[in-house]
């Protein structure tokens, strides 16, 4: 990566510019990016490019007044705009003590993942994949498919004398497709890797393999029968995904701010199953990312939000955290792990009688109290313990809070995209809409 920016020197300057404007505290975050990509589209590569990008994002504290601003350049002119609308942003608020910035432990560097790419192997691992779905999934057609190699160089400091200085570089892949066969087609699905070296095919990475081949079977699909409630299994990505929403709904910030979670109340108590622990992770062997410091400032730790069903922590700014006297989320988000369980995936569908295998969920925001109601996509029926057929697209709904209560099952098998690790999770309670 060849860059023509010191983030350390811009990073010192902007501390000072800060406190020569009035700041008591403050903080900056600066970061380079390098990108080279490669696009496959319509049967054919279609672009290389390499992207350059950068960003700054700036916080300051003025007699307990908040004020920030981010720009996405480094020159002189565009910091000090940054600078005096950071100042002004400070001095329009309203003074609350809460406002602080992380005290100086102990400054590191960090170095994660490639920082050279191996471009000419990005493109044989690229094409190799093109090559093997056209021959192990000839009815599959690639909507759009992007492989990317991407590097960064971080800075964060702040007046406290803490310094962070950040370099990490991975490869991606993403693959957009549906399988066809004659005029009848299957509903669109998504596939994502990240990983630091190329040692692998990327058919091997993730679930790629694994969707592709349940999108061949859902060329053809057939309605569910009736209304009822059942056992629905979500598939890892989907899990991900409603899992997310239940930690926004009923842990982050705003909501135990304004005191409208239904989690308020819940620390050191029940909130899910106690077959259930989710795990944020800052470091992990089978992951790609790497999350060693907060946009805080602060150095990242793992925690269990859950744990064997018992709520251990909220997801909290340091503010929130200063102004509800509840603790702060050691990192920001992390990387979302969940073990596997003591049953394979087939054992557990044997055991259902009646429900679904749910790759895909496409719904609004749950509301505040976890209600969701949604439409299954890219699923598959289950009767009499059984996979008896791709089903077309049914309307399921229950509540967030209710379904991390009533875990039936979790898979021995687990799905690695590089940023989180998941398994199936089969729930009990969820109603299915039908024809």
């Amino acid at each position: 990566m060849k860059e023509i920016y010191d983030l350390g020197q811009i990073s010192e300057e902007i501390i000072k510019k800060l406190g020569s404007a009035g700041a008591q505290k403050s903080s900056c975050g600066v970061t380079c990016r390098e990108k080279h990509e490669f696009n496959y589209t319509s049967g054919d590569f279609s672009l290389f490019r390499t992207l350059f990008s950068t960003s700054l994002s700036i916080s300051a504290i003025k007699d307990q007044k908040h004020g920030a601003a981010s720009v996405n350049r480094l020159d002189e002119d565009a910091i000090n705009t940054a600078v005096a609308d950071c100042i002004a942003a400070a001095e329009a608020s309203e003074a609350d003590p809460a406002w602080d910035i992380a005290p100086l432990t102990e400054n590191a560097e960090f170095i994660n993942g490639t920082l050279e790419p191996d471009v000419e192997l990005l493109f044989e691992r690229t094409r190799e994949l093109v090559d093997t779905i056209g021959k192990k999934f000839p009815k599959i057609v690639i909507e759009e498919l992007i492989a990317s190699y991407s590097v960064s160089h971080s800075v964060y400091a702040n007046s406290n004398g803490v310094r962070y200085d950040s370099r990490e570089g991975y490869y991606s892949i993403s693959v957009d497709f549906s399988a066809h066969d004659g005029d009848k087609a299957s509903s669109f699905f998504y596939s994502f890797a990240l990983t630091p070296t190329l040692d692998k095919p990327f058919i091997e990475l993730s679930s790629i393999e694994q969707d592709l081949a349940d999108i061949e079977k859902q060329i053809d699909t057939r309605p569910v029968e009736g209304k009822y409630v059942g056992t629905v299994i979500l598939a890892p990505g989907c899990l991900g995904e409603l899992l997310g929403s239940a930690l926004e709904n009923f842990a982050s910030d705003p909501r135990i701010l304004d005191k409208t979670s239904i989690w308020i109340d819940k620390l050191g108590k029940q909130v899910a199953s106690p077959l259930l622990t989710v795990s944020l992770s800052v470091k992990d062997d089978r992951l790609a990312v790497t999350d060693d410091y907060t946009s805080e400032g602060f150095r990242s730790e793992s925690f269990n939000v859950i744990e064997n069903g018992i709520l251990k922590h909220f997801l909290l700014s340091l503010y929130v955290a200063n102004k509800t006297g509840l603790d702060r989320a050691p990192n920001d988000g992390g990387a979302c792990i969940i073990e596997g369980g003591d049953k394979t995936l087939d054992e557990i569908i044997s055991g259902i009688d009646r429900g679904l295998i749910v790759g895909r969920f496409s719904g609004g925001q749950p509301a505040a109290n976890g209600e969701f109601s949604g439409v299954a996509k890219n699923s598959f029926i289950i009767e009499n313990g059984k996979i008896t057929g791709a089903a077309s697209e049914t309307m399921i709904s229950g509540n967030l809070a209710d379904l991390l209560m009533n875990v039936n099952s979790i898979s021995k098998e687990t799905v690695c995209d590089g940023t989180s690790i998941l398994p199936y999770i089969a729930f009990d309670g969820v109603t299915v809409s039908g024809k």
